[in-house]
């Protein structure tokens, strides 16, 4: 699904030499999608098929640090979506929202790159803890310390989920504030709409946009409850239950660009096009 978000989106740009805003952020999303994926299921095959290899140095360090960078990058990327279409689909009479409104084209390349340049630091965050917790671990297992090894463990441990659920709480406000405003603002759309006994097409630009950032709230709110569960069962070393929470995380940002694709019009026709062909 992901890919063929891409693909179309490419094709459109080699046609048209260029791409609107709402397509740069869905094309940076793709890919950070499809490199979240290949990231995940690459540690996994290793983490089961041949587990010994997680120990050499520094193959646990990249997996985990590429996956982070990624799954970061997917979410920051996923609330610059849904501020831009709050921005670009409210109407507000703020000065300062104007003001976004008006600039918010020039605004997304930035917006993208500053979220590429925290995920990127993400990464290297991650990257950092996950060295210094297997140098720790190998140190006091060497020295019969496994009591000071397990503590080590559990800081580190912890250190990791903060930061995730830091970087799901801000991303997760963002999509908060931008439902909020848009559905405020499709309310009163629509009342002014009642009253004067006329119809416009901004109301179904307001109903897409409502769509795509409802089904965001919904992604984020069942991602941050994994992310919990996650934590719970990890502490008891429960692989199997760990493991379903890993494959729903990584079939879930399929099932959500599913969503993207019929919320946007141009994606939407190329799919029912391919499915033709299909038939």
């Amino acid at each position: 699904i992901n890919a063929f978000i891409v693909c179309v989106l490419c094709i459109a740009w080699v046609k048209k030499k260029t791409l609107n805003s709402n397509e740069k952020i869905l094309l940076l999303l793709g890919c950070s999608r499809i490199s979240f994926l290949c990231s995940a299921w690459a540690y996994q095959f290793i983490r089961i098929i041949f587990p010994n290899y997680l120990y050499v140095y520094p193959i646990l360090q990249l997996l985990t640090s590429f996956s982070a960078f990624f799954n970061y990058s997917n979410l920051w990327v996923s609330a610059c979506l849904c501020g831009f279409y709050c921005i670009k689909i409210a109407n507000f009479r703020n000065s300062f929202f104007i003001y976004l409104k008006v600039k918010i084209d020039r605004m997304v390349p930035w917006l993208l790159l500053g979220s590429q340049i925290l995920a990127l630091a993400m990464g290297v965050v991650i990257y950092d803890l996950m060295e210094t917790l297997q140098s720790s671990n190998l140190t006091f297992t060497c020295q019969g310390n496994p009591g000071e090894a397990r503590i080590t463990m559990d800081k580190h441990f912890f250190s990791s989920f903060f930061l995730t659920g830091f970087a799901y709480a801000v991303s997760f406000l963002v999509v908060i504030f931008a439902a909020v405003f848009l559905l405020f603002s499709l309310w009163r759309h629509k009342r002014t709409m009642q009253t004067s006994s006329m119809k416009d097409l901004s109301m179904d630009a307001h109903i897409r946009a409502m769509k795509s950032v409802l089904s965001f709230l919904v992604m984020y709110s069942l991602n941050f409850v994994c992310l919990l569960l996650e934590i719970i069962y990890t502490r008891k070393d429960e692989n199997t239950m760990t493991l379903l929470i890993s494959i729903y995380l990584c079939a879930f940002p399929g099932v959500h660009s599913l969503i993207l694709i019929f919320s946007n019009p141009k994606l939407e026709k190329a799919l029912l096009k391919i499915l033709s062909c299909v038939k």
